[in-house]
């Protein structure tokens, strides 16, 4: 009860302090160019051919990349998932954003948005177009203010809730407000692979849609533990790769069986195979995407955009220091050095995007919010924290760069970073004062955060530390850092 309270509080505070404005949905817009948005999970900035990945072989990412413009400085919204969503979904960061960590709801769901914010969803939705979100949610169980429909979506199938997110062959799914059973799948067998599923409604939507204006949330499961998928040919292919391995094995109640814990992951023989066909399958997925845009003719005026929600993960059985998962930077998923947080962003509109672009625009997903709203031609008068990087992908007008960028995380005994320019202030340990780690790092000089420069830049520390307290905001939900 006083969490559900607190969320009232939070609603007048979030509204007195910010409020929304956009033009008619009649305004016309030039091609009302579709978007679709896929987001991977836990899929590290080294995960991909293009970006440096040896043992898994991704050739649709890599065409997407060389046909669009690759982000090399763009950023998640948080080092795990419900924030980072929820900091994409309403363009502020996690000093502001009313989701700062995966609150839990029992039996099913997480702690819900609130609905009075403006979103993504929202915002197409006003600019006439068509609305779904297709995979894992996590932002608000059924019926909540949270629920998709409440944030700006027509249509959601997948999971509601990223708890059942950990298993990859559930019972059940939600579409809209019903409970979609899986046939074939209980506690203790494994039929339909709920992700296959996820897809193929995916491309029904795009389908169905194809004569009107439609974005297309695509938050997908993969690569995140549990371990799991169809052991196909791609399967066998990796598993010849690499040989035998050293088993993940569940600790009691984690695998599949009538007293399964739900976070729990299941064991897996051959992780190493396993992790690398699921990334394989995201590759696939996203093919089948880019075929399915030139089979209707579409493909010319749809934005296509692929990132991740954070860095990788290790849970599971998972293996990043074998596939070096995280590319040039330290740190993994719940970290907020560059490795769980920095993540790879490829943006494809072949109309628009030269083929084989680069940018090095620092950028972060609370960006996202106010650059498809300028591209919708809506107006926006807000607080939001997001900066419009829409120039940089048309190259045209003047690019403007945000002051900085700030994220915090509320586990592991709170972390905090702010980047400014080339510096990097980290925090580690902020709720206990006494154990506070403070670190700070120059990226152009040291991008793998090595070398603690702190004592050596106390003018610098202090101006970044005036602007990390500025940049957290009170959230009654999640007072962990106050």
């Amino acid at each position: 009860m006083k969490n559900l309270v607190a969320s009232v509080v939070y609603v007048g505070l979030v509204c007195g302090l910010m409020s929304f404005q956009v033009n008619s949905p009649d305004l016309p817009v030039p091609n009302k160019p579709n978007v679709i948005f896929i987001l991977a999970d836990d899929l590290g900035y080294g995960d991909l051919g293009f970006l440096g990945q040896k043992h898994i072989e991704t050739p649709n990412l890599d065409l997407l990349a060389a046909r669009g413009m690759l982000f090399s400085n763009h950023y998640a919204g948080a080092p795990v998932c419900a924030p980072s969503r929820s900091a994409l979904l309403t363009g502020l960061h996690t000093g502001h954003t009313p989701i700062r960590g995966n609150f839990e709801v029992q039996p099913e769901g997480q702690y819900p948005m609130p609905d009075t914010l403006l979103t993504l969803g929202k915002i197409f939705q006003q600019a006439g177009y068509r609305t779904a979100a297709f995979g894992k949610w996590g932002l608000g169980f059924v019926g909540t203010t949270g629920d998709p429909s409440n944030q700006g979506f027509d249509h959601f199938f997948g999971y509601n809730c990223q708890r059942y997110a950990h298993r990859y062959y559930p019972a059940y799914l939600w579409e809209n407000q019903e409970q979609v059973p899986l046939l074939g799948n209980d506690w203790t067998t494994k039929t339909t692979f709920a992700p296959d599923l996820i897809h193929q409604k995916s491309l029904e939507f795009m389908e169905a849609n194809r004569h009107q204006p439609f974005f297309l949330f695509l938050p997908l499961v993969m690569p995140h533990a549990e371990l799991a998928v169809p052991e196909d040919e791609v399967f066998q292919y990796y598993r010849t790769k690499f040989g035998e391995e050293f088993p993940h094995i569940a600790p009691p109640g984690g695998d599949y069986g009538p007293e399964m814990v739900i976070p729990g992951y299941q064991s897996q023989p051959y992780p190493r195979a396993t992790f690398a066909a699921m990334v394989a399958r995201i590759d696939r997925y996203v093919g089948d995407i880019m075929n399915k845009l030139e089979a209707l003719g579409i493909s010319e005026n749809t934005l296509l955009v692929f990132t991740s929600d954070n860095g990788a993960h290790r849970e599971g059985g998972a293996d990043p220091e074998f596939f070096d998962s995280n590319g040039p930077f330290r740190g993994y998923k719940r970290d907020v050095y560059e490795g769980g947080i920095h993540v790879p962003l490829v943006v494809s509109w072949p109309s628009k995007i030269p083929a084989g672009s680069h940018s090095t625009q620092i950028s972060a997903f609370w960006d996202w919010l106010p650059t498809l709203t300028e591209l919708l031609v809506q107006s926006t008068t807000t607080e939001i924290d997001g900066v419009s990087f829409l120039p940089t992908l048309l190259g045209t007008g003047t690019q403007k760069q945000a002051d900085y960028l700030y994220w915090e995380f509320h586990e592991s005994g709170g972390r905090q970073a702010l980047l400014q320019g080339e510096w990097k202030l980290v925090k580690y340990q902020v709720k206990d004062p006494s154990k506070t780690k403070v670190e700070l790092f120059h990226l152009t000089t040291d991008p793998e955060e090595r070398t603690n420069v702190a004592l050596d830049h106390p003018k610098r520390l202090a101006e970044l530390e005036i602007l990390m307290q500025k940049a957290h905001r009170p959230n009654p939900v999640f007072r962990q850092l106050d």
